[in-house]
């Protein structure tokens, strides 16, 4: 049965959005301190915000075994380039452009997408040289400004976020926005903290860091 690629097209991001809304939602945002990545996530064994490399975090949404596969990629991708040039070729730029391609390649020339939604925040060494990029399921980057959202709800979670945000406030206001914002107690939190003196800026929070009790 012949389908038009615009239908196949259609069809295909349809069944990519659908997967992705089941999924509860990540948000990334910037506070006094640096970048924080908060997830509503129930599991205490699968993590949706990861470390990829020195001042760059992941975070995603959507079908676990696709987004881990993304993420392990991603961590080969900025090691070579670490190694192969310096550390400081590592950006969150290149790393978001290499999902794009891989995210864009799968969704324009296979049958099933992924249903995956992802962010890479990249730590500056000035709040001004923060940087945060959403990938889609379909490869499309978005810069975003101050804060990110991905998963189910994203577009009221994004709204509650930005109406009086300030990307001033200390970690425990900044938190307590995102779980107000996402109605959950069981949230999975990270930092990309600045003025750390460490060349690696990323650390788990624990749940009592995160006021989650």
């Amino acid at each position: 049965m012949y389908v038009s690629p615009e239908q196949l097209m259609l069809d295909r991001a349809e069944f990519a959005r659908k997967g992705i809304a089941r999924g509860r939602a990540v948000a990334v945002l910037r506070y006094g301190g640096g970048i924080a990545m908060v997830a509503d996530n129930h599991s205490t064994t699968l993590n949706k915000v990861s470390e990829i490399y020195d001042r760059i975090g992941f975070a995603a949404v959507g079908r676990y075994n696709e987004f881990e596969a993304l993420r392990i990629a991603g961590i080969r991708h900025a090691d070579l380039r670490g190694y192969a040039y310096d550390r400081r070729d590592v950006t969150g730029r290149s790393l978001a452009g290499a999902y794009s391609q891989q995210l864009g390649g799968v969704f324009a020339s296979t049958e099933k997408p992924f249903e995956v939604e992802l962010i890479v925040a990249e730590l500056g060494d000035l709040p001004a040289g923060d940087v945060l990029y959403r990938i889609g399921y379909d490869g499309v980057i978005s810069d975003e400004t101050d804060l990110a959202v991905i998963g189910g709800d994203a577009e009221r979670v994004t709204a509650e976020l930005r109406e009086g945000f300030d990307p001033a406030a200390p970690l425990g206001e900044a938190i307590g926005r995102v779980r107000r914002a996402l109605s959950s107690t069981h949230l999975e939190a990270a930092v990309l903290e600045r003025g750390t003196g460490r060349r690696r800026v990323f650390r788990r929070l624990s749940r009592d860091e995160a006021n989650l009790d």
